[in-house]
């Protein structure tokens, strides 16, 4: 027999759901390290920019959600569709009966088991200025429609888009029309690792979410604890 598949995680804990539809349910979460993409505003660098972690069994990571009174699991990043282990690790926590939350940019698919898939779709905006090669490669794999279509088709989902100006609003406008996805299931996210930050966002956000029926996804998670790793 083989090494056991793992996968490399950064870090695990339950806190609340701070984003998405569904903010405020306590959930586990397994924070994947490794990342195909290098977003400029990135609020896990170290999952991404300098990616940091251990290898974890599905067994392992299996053991640490039962230890956990919480029912929902959100497996998140970094990117975990890069993670071999995960489609392993889906189906066992499915066949405990858990809902899996998946976190994920949507450039890569997996049939794995999820009961929601959050994919956030990352605008123009994200590509960072520097490293030059970093930026180029940031650029060309941000956005796949047919991976975003593969990935609405598989399961139920939210498209979660970071926004901070009109010219984000008007780029998710024409990615949603060319999706087709319903209105209800867009939700806009304030850019920023700070309540000031977000706060200052939320003003360009809500006209626009009320004018396209669009949902307005605050951060909870940094209203209550801050940009802290393990919340």
């Amino acid at each position: 027999m083989g090494d056991p598949v793992t996968l490399f995680i950064s870090e695990t804990f339950t806190s609340i759901q701070g984003e998405g539809l569904l903010t405020g349910v306590p959930s586990v979460f397994l924070r994947t390290s490794g990342c195909n993409l290098r977003c400029r505003w990135c609020d896990t660098p170290y999952t991404s920019w300098e990616a940091t972690g251990t290898h974890q069994t599905v067994a392992d990571l299996v053991a640490i959600v039962e230890a956990s009174p919480a029912r929902h699991v959100v497996i998140t990043g970094g990117e975990p569709m890069l993670q071999k282990g995960i489609e392993p690790l889906c189906a066992a926590l499915t066949d405990l009966g858990y809902h899996i939350t998946i976190e994920t940019a949507g450039t890569i698919f997996r049939p794995l088991a999820a009961d929601l898939l959050s994919i956030s779709p990352k605008l123009s905006d994200s590509t960072p200025a520097a490293p030059a090669g970093l930026a180029a490669r940031h650029e060309k794999n941000r956005i796949s429609q047919p991976i975003l279509r593969q990935l609405i088709a598989h399961a139920d989902h939210q498209l979660k888009f970071v926004a901070s100006s009109a010219a984000d609003i008007a780029e998710i406008a024409a990615l949603v029309e060319d999706l087709g996805v319903a209105a209800e299931r867009v939700l806009l996210m304030p850019e920023g690792r700070t309540v000031e930050e977000i706060d200052a966002h939320l003003p360009l956000l809500i006209p626009a979410c009320t004018a396209r029926g669009w949902r307005l996804c605050d951060r909870l998670h940094l209203r209550l604890f801050g940009n802290t790793p393990g919340t």
